[in-house]
């Protein structure tokens, strides 16, 4: 089984970007970043698809959305 990759990585790779996001646009660039059947977890979820995580860290309010496109910014990326 592969490496499970850390949410913290995908918002890195959003702020470093500095692009806007729709949900397709974005599990693209997940995918083709981390592989298709790559793993995420988080400190409170584990074995998330792309399109778990992107779901799972929309819920918990890392994305700043505007005009229906998202970004992230480096203070939604929880240091512990």
């Amino acid at each position: 089984m592969s490496k499970s990759i850390h949410g913290h990585e995908i918002m890195r790779m959003m702020v470093e970007s500095d692009i806007s996001w729709n949900k397709t646009t974005l599990k693209e660039a997940i995918e083709k970043k981390f592989g298709k059947g790559a793993r995420f977890h988080t400190c409170s979820a584990e074995n998330l698809n792309s399109e778990e995580i992107i779901n799972f860290l929309e819920r918990k309010g890392k994305f700043l959305e505007k005009e229906g496109k998202f970004k992230t910014d480096k203070s939604k990326i929880c240091s512990h």
